[in-house]
């Protein structure tokens, strides 16, 4: 496989955040599915490409969250 093509492909990601993010911050990702796990919380959903996800990752930045994971599924 070609890594161009892995780049641009829409993915399913998992973001873990630490602490319980509430229901006004979760409106800032509408494309996202939240779910809680032990202290943190986990944004699932499908994101078109990588620019998506950075878009993603600074937002979680400036509403001052802390990321502790991504990954692609």
């Amino acid at each position: 496989m070609d890594i161009t093509t892995e780049w641009v492909r829409p993915g399913q990601y998992e973001i873990r955040v630490r602490g319980i993010v509430g229901d006004s911050l979760l409106t800032a990702f509408p494309a996202l599915v939240a779910v809680t796990d032990g202290g943190e919380t986990v944004l699932v959903g499908r994101l078109a490409d990588q620019s998506a996800l950075h878009g993603v990752l600074r937002l979680i930045e400036s509403l001052g969250l802390e990321l502790l994971e991504v990954r692609r599924r």
